[in-house]
């Protein structure tokens, strides 16, 4: 493979062709810096979402979240034992190679791989099979209906540029060359890459798409201080941020030069349990058990939270509030099962005494306070509710770049967790959360408390094969009435999306909340 000078890449980025004859720097903010330029080494939407702008795979979503043409032009179903994926002729990517089918294989093996964060993606697959080098068969261990949407953020690297550079497998909680570099398919390059600082990235001039955006160089700066990153967006050294704080929407809505973008984002607020733990970590009095095995325990948790009170005052009523892990937009979202369990410090009071513990007990709660919008207010505001019953949560909170790793080391009793599912379809958060966590088989990767529950387990391939709807629903319906009846996690609200430009910025909003660069025009 001929690996391009950084002189020889500059010149791609600048041939690109843009749809407007201006061209632009923008300047944008977000509360998280990605954690990593790897595309699979963490499955978080501030990793995945930057990083479609510069990777792509054989699938990718349109505007309207409907999947469509990325690297493969088409596909289809080999009856019922897998897909069929025809590639795209003609692709480079970012350093002048050739895209094959040989790179499809090669980022399977490693996003499928036990250091990857992305393996459950394919706990569905058997096989995959390479025709030649334009076509490759994804091979099922049962019909698979939903597999097209479930891959749309599996992104696809270069073998030679990740093999040359020492990065054949993810590193998750350390570093490698894909870390802080990349070479992908996309839109955009990376640049320049400073963790933390900035990041620059710029057109790729070889893009095989038609580029909509007439950026020609864009510059991301996290920025943890919500009051400092409205200070930027109004001064003018930003041209985007998001999100916003909420209690500064009205006015920015009254300033002239600014506009608010406002939308539902498809993730739901909960928090979650140390399920397998043998006894609690951070308690003073209760040690050698822990309360949180016991189910009426976890539903003195559920009952103690007013979510109401959360959305409305923490939220300023931009929330709603939600009883599964998936909102009522999604398919398998269970109508029978909307209500939520009500807000009852007594009827929580009562239960703590029936499990032993009429004069509560202390816990450690985790929470971020970068990664969702008011997450750390939600936290303390949610601790003080369980102060009422006599539950004492002693709260802990950090930037999301510790947190996973905090998680991933069961250093919790109870946690903070937004979930988008990828497939918009309940299967997503069943499969991640819900399923006993097993490495072998792919299935639990962010099922921080290791919930488990047998019939859960044997409904998920059930629902993943099925194709009569009917059917299929009543899976779904059963294992959310699991997952209520067991509390297996407190669901509270779906977020709100809350986005702010300069007035001469267009673009276009997901309900995934990822921010694609291609659709971004300065006016």
């Amino acid at each position: 493979m001929k690996l391009l000078t950084k002189t020889a890449i500059c010149g791609l980025m600048l041939g690109a062709s843009v749809s407007a004859v201006s061209a632009e720097t923008f300047k944008w903010a977000g509360s998280t810096d990605p954690q990593t330029m790897d595309p699979h080494a963490v499955n978080s939407a501030p990793v995945l979402g930057f990083l479609n702008n510069i990777y792509e795979g054989l699938v990718r979503r349109g505007k309207d979240m409907k999947i469509e043409p990325a690297l493969a032009e088409s596909w289809e179903p080999l009856g019922s034992d897998g897909w069929r994926f025809h590639l795209r002729h003609g692709v480079t990517y970012q350093d002048g190679s050739a895209f094959t089918a040989e790179d499809v294989m090669f980022s399977y093996q490693r996003a499928s791989s036990e250091e990857a964060d992305v393996r459950s993606w394919f706990s569905p697959v058997s096989e995959v099979i390479v025709q030649d080098d334009f076509t490759v068969d994804f091979m099922t261990k049962r019909a698979n209906p939903l597999f097209p949407d479930s891959i749309a953020n599996f992104m696809i690297m270069d073998k030679g540029w990740t093999e040359t550079n020492g990065a054949e497998r993810p590193a998750k909680d350390a570093e490698n060359f894909a870390t802080l570099n990349a070479n992908g398919t996309g839109a955009f390059v990376l640049a320049s890459r400073d963790p933390g600082v900035r990041t620059t990235l710029k057109p790729f001039g070889g893009w095989w798409d038609n580029l909509e955006s007439n950026i020609t160089e864009a510059i991301f700066t996290p920025i943890g201080e919500a009051s400092t990153g409205m200070a930027a967006l109004l001064s003018g050294e930003i041209d985007f941020i998001a999100p916003i704080p909420l209690q500064d929407v009205p006015r920015l809505k009254q300033t002239a030069g600014f506009k608010v973008h406002e939308g539902v984002e498809a993730r739901v607020l909960m928090f979650g349990f140390g399920h397998e733990a043998d006894a609690l970590k951070y308690s003073d009095e209760t040690t050698g058990k822990n309360p949180f095995h016991d189910v009426r325990v976890r539903r003195a948790i559920y009952q103690a939270i007013d979510v109401d009170a959360l959305t409305s005052k923490v939220m300023r009523g931009t929330a709603e509030p939600v009883s599964q892990l998936v909102s009522k937009e999604m398919k398998g979202f269970s109508t029978g099962l909307a209500a939520r369990l009500a807000f009852e410090p007594a009827a929580s009071k009562a239960l703590l005494a029936e499990a032993g513990y009429p004069d509560g007990f202390s816990f450690g709660l985790m929470c971020p306070n970068d990664r969702y919008i008011n997450d750390e207010a939600i936290c303390r505001a949610a601790a003080s509710m369980l102060a009422k019953i006599g539950v004492d949560a002693k709260l802990t909170t950090m930037p999301v770049r510790s947190y996973w790793p905090e998680l991933r080391a069961d250093n919790f009793d109870m946690y903070l967790l937004g979930w988008s599912p990828g497939t918009f379809d309940a299967e997503h958060p069943l499969r991640f959360l819900a399923s006993t966590p097993n490495k072998e088989k792919k299935l639990g990767s962010w099922n921080f408390g290791g919930f488990s529950s047998a019939r859960v387990d044997e409904l998920l391939p059930m629902i993943q094969t099925e194709i009569d709807d009917t059917k299929r629903q009543g899976m779904v319906d059963e294992a959310h009435k699991i997952l209520q009846d067991e509390v297996a996690y407190v669901p509270m609200y779906v977020q709100p999306l809350i986005w702010a430009t300069k007035d001469n910025i267009a673009l276009t909003q997901r309900t995934d909340n990822f921010f694609i660069l291609r659709w971004v025009t300065v006016n």
